[in-house]
């Protein structure tokens, strides 16, 4: 009996601290009217029973179709403009009139490498396959209200750049398709610049003594003028190059005034974005090895699927004045799908697209606010004088954040 009593009273105990930390309701409308916006009350850390949220083999669920049956007010969440996890500083980010637009509907492709260059207050940027082989940029001419898409071929042109940036007036681009004649020129994957002012491309990299890189994805550029870029195997998996992998993945550092470069990375299945903190003392690399296929000589192009049991994380390393990372460590994992394009913001957060949306970080890796989407993002870039306006470019949309937080300026 006393045994009993005693089991019952642990029982009791249990029971009250399995639900002392359950705040209601989970979600809950905040901030401006100018946008929908809603806060997670406590990050949701402990949701009520029975709650459910499925992974799948190709791509997860969103958090916002999390099942939380006991709890109606999570209903908010998968259909809100801005989850904020941090109130505080998730509202400081959005500011007082923050907006999400969906701007343009644009083709099931992957959408890549956003730039936007200053003096033409124009954004560039890129469309993958399918179908393989498709060639010209898109424009987003900023200049006029409502803005403009326009298609934009490069003399020569270049084939499926996937990631890019702006520095001393140049656009940067990853190249990373890779065919023996896309408009009647050879293309392997490397690096590519790109004048806005002559329209004249020039390649600056395009192999590893003799092998050909398997993707160029995404690149950053540091104070010294060195290109640091990841090199994936997602253009063999969409059958943007016709060569299988001759090496693997890998993150490596270019010198364009000598033309050394070298491996610096090599730990990570599917590196992919790349960004360095505003003081330079801190890289960013993100992993998005939960989307992964079949590669071989032997094998035609397979395509890729997801698994939310892969990698889908983002690393943190030092830099070193040598030219060198150390000191991995692991910053975040994604809400949402994978870690794809990673950029950091003037005041040090950091802002990834991950699945139909963008996360924004604090220095630590804690999730501050998410911007969703009804679209898979891949990319996105600041731009404007103030450089408070994002611009967000993925499978089959383009839209557009005005809010709070201010990106870097490139020069």
């Amino acid at each position: 009996m006393y045994l009993f009593a005693r089991t019952l009273g642990l029982q009791v105990v249990f029971c009250h601290l399995a639900f002392s930390q359950v705040v209601s309701p989970v979600a809950e409308k905040c901030g401006p009217s100018s946008a929908s916006v809603v806060c997670i009350n406590r990050y949701g850390a402990v949701l009520p029973y029975h709650f459910y949220r499925s992974p799948n083999g190709t791509a997860e669920d969103p958090y916002g179709l999390t099942s939380v049956p006991a709890d109606p007010s999570f209903a908010q969440v998968a259909t809100a403009d801005f989850l904020i996890f941090d109130r505080s500083r998730g509202l400081d980010i959005l500011g007082p009139n923050p907006t999400y637009k969906h701007v343009f509907n644009v083709s099931q492709a992957i959408h890549e490498a956003p730039v936007w260059v200053p003096k033409l207050n124009k954004l560039f940027l890129s469309q993958l396959a399918p179908p393989p082989g498709y060639l010209p940029q898109l424009v987003v001419d900023l200049n006029v209200s409502p803005p403009t898409l326009s298609e934009y071929l490069s003399d020569p042109p270049v084939y499926a750049p996937n990631g890019g940036t702006f520095h001393n007036g140049l656009i940067y681009w990853c190249v990373s398709g890779g065919n023996m004649s896309i408009g009647g020129v050879e293309s392997r994957p490397g690096i590519a610049t790109l004048d806005t002012t002559t329209n004249k491309a020039v390649t600056i990299l395009n192999n590893y003594f003799g092998y050909y890189f398997n993707d160029c994805d995404d690149l950053t550029i540091d104070r010294s003028g060195n290109i640091w870029f990841t090199d994936p195997f997602y253009s063999w998996f969409q059958a943007i190059d016709d060569t299988a992998p001759q090496m693997a993945t890998g993150t490596y550092h270019f010198n364009p005034s000598t033309g050394a470069v070298r491996i610096v990375e090599d730990s990570l299945a599917q590196p992919n974005g790349i960004a360095i903190s505003p003081d330079g003392k801190t890289m960013y690399i993100s992993d998005t090895g939960a989307a992964t296929g079949i590669y071989s000589p032997l094998l035609p192009s397979q395509g890729f699927v997801f698994n939310s049991t892969g990698p889908r994380s983002i690393y943190a390393y030092d830099i070193h004045h040598s030219g060198s990372i150390s000191n991995k460590r692991a910053f975040y994992r994604a809400l949402h799908g994978g870690p794809d394009g990673v950029k950091v913001a003037k005041n040090g957060y950091v802002v990834t697209a991950a699945g139909t949306g963008v996360d924004v970080l604090d220095e630590t890796g804690t999730l501050l606010v998410r911007v969703q989407t009804s679209y898979a993002v891949q990319n996105f870039a600041w731009v404007g004088e103030e450089m408070k306006e994002l611009w967000l470019v993925g499978f089959g949309g383009i839209s557009k954040v005005t809010w709070g937080l201010e990106g870097q300026e490139l020069k």
